[in-house]
């Protein structure tokens, strides 16, 4: 039995954290001498590696924070690199007073997901994905959203957003919470434009929230609602030219509590600890790049997103088209604030910049990430393509 007396980075240290029973020994921190840490071989040695207080350079071999090996992302139903550009935009159609109507079909499951080589986590899901799916929008259109709970708890969905109260998605009003079996189709108008979050408000919320039912929410700006920011708007409306100039992605920061003692041993943007670290992000460097960030990280009430040796324009919850913040490096979200981030690399020399949170032990314990910068041309001949 896991002992919450003994602290946490113990059993990371020792190879012996487990999620719901499941023995984790293949999630191993540090460079060359993480081998003799999972082994057991040195016990004494695991023991400085993860930084409490011991020193850091001790005899040179504390390699890089990391995992070894990878995670069956075929398994787990995503990639995170796919998943960075992945909208679901549901299906369209024209209501009788010429409103467009786009819809959506959601279903809770139940469904185990690796998070970390070797690291199995009893999830339950938005169509089988943690986070949910990435819903995309146009500000004024209708939304309805299909919704069953195909799980094993009841659920339901509360988006942020503006709505009536039947619509909210909450115990108590509307359909409130829907049991295994059934069924409701949430429907509303998309406002304000904007990066917004979604998840489930059964009870106890922090834990549906924390096992995984939740994702990003976008409500792209209708230039013809904002003209003196015309074209602001197009740049972040899906599809226009001027968007297409962006390089888009969509990040959720989320944690992991595999032995559900309140507090989390794994950490992640979109999930997987240290995806975007073994597998880093390429980044055409003439090209702006959008930052959709959401936090979904439950037991810590703050998390956050630093970027290395550049500087970013913060749009506190995507509902203004002139930044909140300008020319910062880290921003601060408390659980479930999001934003944009916007940010060039333009003129920087090609290579990997690092981006992480600027909680230590999150970023040691999987929220650790790089862009990999890279120059037009190689994107041209196919060099710049995702190995994500």
């Amino acid at each position: 039995m896991f002992d919450k007396k003994i602290p946490r980075r113990f059993f990371l240290k020792s190879g012996l954290m487990a999620g719901a029973g499941t023995l984790l020994g293949s999630m191993i921190w540090g460079g060359e001498a993480q081998g003799r840490e999972s082994s057991g071989t040195d016990p004494e040695h695991a023991g400085r590696q993860a930084g409490d207080g011991e020193p850091p350079h001790e005899g040179m071999d504390h390699g890089g924070m990391t995992t070894v090996g990878t995670v069956d992302h075929e398994r787990n139903g995503f990639h995170p690199g796919e998943f960075l550009t992945r909208w679901e935009t549901g299906t369209i159609s024209t209501l009788p007073g010429g409103q467009t109507l786009r819809e959506y079909e959601i279903a809770a499951v139940d469904r185990e997901i690796e998070i970390a080589p070797g690291v199995f986590f009893p999830a339950w899901t938005y169509n089988g994905t943690v986070p949910g799916p990435t819903l995309r929008c146009t500000e004024g259109e209708r939304i309805r959203v299909h919704f069953i709970n195909s799980g094993s708890h009841p659920h339901t969905i509360h988006f942020h957003g503006i709505h009536s109260a039947a619509m909210d998605g909450v115990p108590g009003s509307g359909p409130g919470m829907l049991h295994p079996g059934e069924s409701f189709t949430y429907e509303f108008d998309a406002a304000p434009f904007g990066c917004h979050f979604y998840h489930c408000h059964s009870t106890p919320l922090k834990r549906h929230i924390h096992k995984g039912l939740y994702g990003a929410f976008i409500i792209d700006p209708d230039p013809e609602r904002h003209p003196d920011y015309r074209d602001a708007a197009r740049s972040r409306l899906l599809g226009t030219p001027e968007n297409e100039h962006w390089q888009e992605m969509v990040m959720v920061m989320n944690g992991f509590d595999t032995d559900f003692d309140g507090d989390n041993e794994v950490y992640a943007a979109n999930t997987v600890a240290f995806a975007y670290q073994h597998e880093p992000i390429p980044v055409e460097s003439e090209r702006p790049v959008r930052v959709y960030l959401v936090n979904a990280t439950e037991f810590d009430p703050i998390n956050s997103f630093h970027l290395h040796a550049n500087f970013f324009d913060f749009y506190d919850h995507g509902t203004t088209f002139y930044p909140s913040r300008e020319t910062i490096d880290t921003v601060m979200f408390c659980q479930a604030q999001r934003g944009i981030l916007e940010f060039s690399f333009d003129g920087f020399e090609p290579g990997n910049y690092m981006f992480h949170a600027h909680q230590s032990e999150f970023a040691e314990l999987g929220w650790m990430s790089i862009f990999d910068v890279r120059p037009a041309a190689d994107f041209q001949n196919g060099k710049g393509e995702s190995e994500v």
